[in-house]
């Protein structure tokens, strides 16, 4: 797992939501998203994120909510078949990381220790997972961490 921190723009997107325990149901939330990203060709260049939006330790797992997300240009227009929001910019420490079931869950256990170590805060916004092309075609994807940074 390696640590980088990034400024991150804030995105136009579309999503797929998925309320309920975390877990297999993020993963049908996502090949939703990719089937509408398909139909509307724009699967090729597409950058991915998911999106929990809520803490399993406080919220309860019936009402935990997933966002599955694809980056869509500014004035792409939309056809109204499918939810549009915005992913807010920012600094965020990135984790790259192994995209797999273990890989992940290994992820969520370390990501916080290992900011403590570094002093990094986290900022009041949801923790990002990145999903391009070329690393997942690698074998790998991202944990993006809001962090605050003192100016």
């Amino acid at each position: 797992m390696t640590l980088k921190v990034e400024g991150m723009p804030s995105y136009r997107i579309v999503y797929v939501r998925q309320v309920g325990p975390y877990g297999p149901a993020n993963v049908q939330a996502m090949n939703q998203l990719k089937e509408w990203a398909v139909e509307h060709e724009l699967m090729q260049y597409a950058l991915l994120f998911g999106v929990p939006q809520d803490d399993p330790a406080t919220t309860p797992p019936d009402s935990c909510r997933y966002d599955a997300c694809m980056v869509i240009e500014e004035e792409y227009k939309l056809d109204g078949s499918i939810a549009e929001g915005r992913l807010a910019g920012g600094q965020y420490a990135v984790f790259t990381i192994e995209h797999t079931a273990e890989g992940v869950q290994r992820a969520w256990n370390d990501i916080f220790p290992a900011l403590q170590t570094s002093g990094y805060q986290l900022d009041r916004k949801p923790i990002l997972e990145r999903y391009s092309y070329e690393m997942l075609s690698q074998g790998y994807c991202e944990l993006c961490v809001p962090i605050k940074v003192d100016n």
